[in-house]
């Protein structure tokens, strides 16, 4: 590296400048996914980002933190419109891309950085958000990048991107599902759920179900006639098809921070349910069994093969 390159990176060589972005990776892979929902362009985004980098020159940049956090911010916003113009997929039983953790496989590296307080629930609320308003809030709420910094991104006033973040706020304190318990009693409702579902235990399931619970379901483009969105308890109760993979052998695991169980046939996930849950009742059910998506989930072939029967 010749040193007016040295001199436009900061003074830092080609490694250093590597190392530097590395550093700094988990952080914005969290922004990304919030922004996007999505973990195959939260990884693109990334990747956009360490371009501009490589590109750009950062020698009077003070915080190159926030800098790149402002830099992923308009990434993503620009991959959010050109989304909005081309998504084939109704949102209304769209499921976020899960987070999947299995209990004794050990954590990948960056899943605390990308499911700290941000549940399925919740990204299924910022993707009813206009982008520019899902950005304001984003950045400002979960990062606390300031109005004047985001106003610069939306090119708009700072007064009007407060505007922005403000009616954001609004629309995920309203649809938010409110505080669940523990995490040892959140597992112990979704392990009474499967039971009363595997039992056809009609009474089971309404005990855990608030009355107005939603069930989401995303088969994808594949199994896209298994796609719905259901209201109400009973209504979803009726819905006993869609747990019938999950009669059959199971892995309990955790989605986004929440309880979650995988259907295992012949050694591969086929299906996945996780659970929201507010108070001590289930608000929300979010089944993915979009065939691409459940495959690149990546679960251990060890994991898999602790999958068990139910009694």
């Amino acid at each position: 590296m010749d040193d007016s390159t040295v001199e436009r990176t900061g003074g830092l060589d080609a490694d250093a400048l590597a190392r530097r972005f590395d550093a700094d990776r988990g952080h914005l892979r969290a922004v990304a996914y919030r922004m996007l929902g999505s973990l195959s362009e939260a990884e693109d985004a990334v990747q956009e980002t360490w371009f501009k980098l490589s590109r750009t020159d950062v020698s009077g940049v003070a915080n190159l933190t926030g800098w790149l956090t402002t830099v992923i911010g308009r990434v993503c916003l620009d991959m959010l419109r050109s989304r909005g113009s081309r998504r084939e997929d109704p949102l209304d039983h769209h499921v976020p891309d899960p987070i999947v953790h299995v209990p004794g496989a050990g954590d990948p590296e960056h899943a605390a950085e990308l499911t700290e307080s941000v549940g399925l629930a919740l990204l299924i609320v910022l993707e009813t958000l206009a982008p520019a308003e899902r950005l304001a809030f984003v950045l400002h709420d979960m990062f606390a990048v300031s109005f004047d910094e985001i106003a610069r991104i939306v090119d708009r006033t700072p007064a009007a991107t407060r505007q922005l973040a403000s009616r954001a706020r609004r629309r995920v304190q309203d649809a938010t599902p409110g505080p669940g318990p523990d995490a040892r009693r959140q597992r112990e409702i979704a392990d009474a759920f499967l039971a009363a579902s595997q039992g056809g235990d009609f009474e089971g399931l309404l005990a855990v179900l608030d009355p107005d619970a939603v069930l989401r379901a995303d088969g994808g483009v594949l199994l896209a006639g298994t796609s719905k969105l259901v209201h109400g308890a009973e209504a979803i109760i009726r819905q006993a098809v869609m747990y019938a993979s999950f009669r059959k052998a199971s892995l309990s695991i955790v989605v986004n921070g929440q309880p979650a169980v995988l259907s295992v046939v012949d050694g591969k996930a086929t299906a996945l349910m996780a659970f929201t849950i507010a108070g001590d009742r289930i608000v929300q059910l979010h089944v993915l069994a979009d065939p691409d998506r459940i495959a690149a989930l990546d679960i251990p072939q060890e994991a898999l093969d602790r999958a068990v029967y139910p009694d």
